[in-house]
This record gives C-alpha cells, structure tokens and sequence, in this order.
C-alpha cells in the first residue's frame, strides 16, 4: 500500500476499498494488459505468417502501440515505488534536511517535466483525433486511442510523484527516515 496509515486491523469503508485497489493496482493491470496483447498479437501472427504464410496487416502497427501504454504506464508505476532515475546513494550520504530538500526538488522536476509532456502529448492527440488518423493496416482503430497513453499516464505519474511527496512531507514533520531504498521487486 502506498499510504502512511498502515495501521493493521484498522477497517475501510467498503465505499474506499474500490479506490484503494486502484491506487495500488491500476498500472500494473494496465501494464499486464498492455504486454499480454502485444504478446498475444506477436505470438499469434508469427504462428500464422510461418504456418500459414497470412498475416494480418496490423500486426505489426499495434503492438508498437501498445508499448506507449506499457512504458508510461511503467513510469508510473516506477514512480510511485521510487525506483526510477533517483541517485539514493548520494542521498542516503546527506544529512536529513538535505535529503528532504532533495525530495521535494525531485517532486518539483517531476511536475515541471509532466507539465511539458501533457501539454505536448495533448496537442499530438488532438492532432490525430482532428485528422481521423486511423492505425495502419485498418479500417476504423483510431492512433489517438493508444497516443492517448501519454498524458493520461503522466496525469498519474503526478499524482504518484504528490502521493510521495505528501508522505515524504508527513514523514519529515514525524522525524522518520525517508524511504530511500527503491522497492523494485513489489
């Protein structure tokens, strides 16, 4: 769980436990779906093209677009565990109001950037939806589905990068220890 408040034994309104699941399993359902089409689609069309000698003319335009909801919805996700572009050795050598200088700093780099590539991504989006961009190798699959991936999941990475810092924020006022270690493995 990403929150502070842990307390075990401590009941959830049934009304938050829907919001609870998606905060700690949204981009890694997104991720698995993501993968498991672009595998399946892969798989699939290998199978029939040396088989068969057929293959479907978008198989080789989706799964590369998939991969957008995969990488960024894998930012993300790298994000809220703490384990993308950080240099916690350096950190973990400074002394504690150092390294909470260096959070909120992070925090700030991390929106500053997110509002540059949602405000361009956006305009790549409206672009393809205003020109009925279709995905190559069909008839009605519109690209502005799968660009779309990019400012929706930056939109979360922000909120991500403002879950951490709120707990950063929490556990400075308390005078805890930062969460330097990433937790890749989780």
């Amino acid at each position: 769980m990403t929150h502070d408040d842990n307390t075990p034994g401590r009941a959830r309104p049934a009304w938050l436990r829907p919001f609870l699941w998606l905060d700690e399993n949204l981009e890694k359902t997104i991720i698995l779906i993501a993968y498991s089409g672009m595998a399946g689609i892969i798989f699939v069309e290998v199978i029939r093209r040396f088989l068969f000698s057929q293959q479907v003319a978008w198989s080789t335009s989706i799964p590369i677009l998939l991969f957008l909801w995969l990488t960024w919805f894998g930012a993300s996700l790298n994000v809220k565990k703490r384990s993308h572009l950080s240099l916690n050795e350096l950190r973990m050598r400074m002394p504690y109001v150092g390294q909470f200088l260096c959070l909120i700093l992070d925090a700030l780099l991390w929106i500053g950037f997110g509002v540059l590539v949602i405000y361009y991504s956006t305009q790549q989006v409206t672009l393809a939806y205003d020109n009925f961009a279709i995905v190559s190798g069909t008839n009605d699959v519109m690209q502005w589905w799968f660009y779309l991936a990019t400012p929706v999941a930056w939109v979360l990475l922000i909120f991500r990068v403002l879950q951490n810092l709120y707990m950063d924020i929490q556990r400075f006022k308390r005078g805890e220890s930062f969460h330097l270690q990433p937790a890749i493995m989780d």
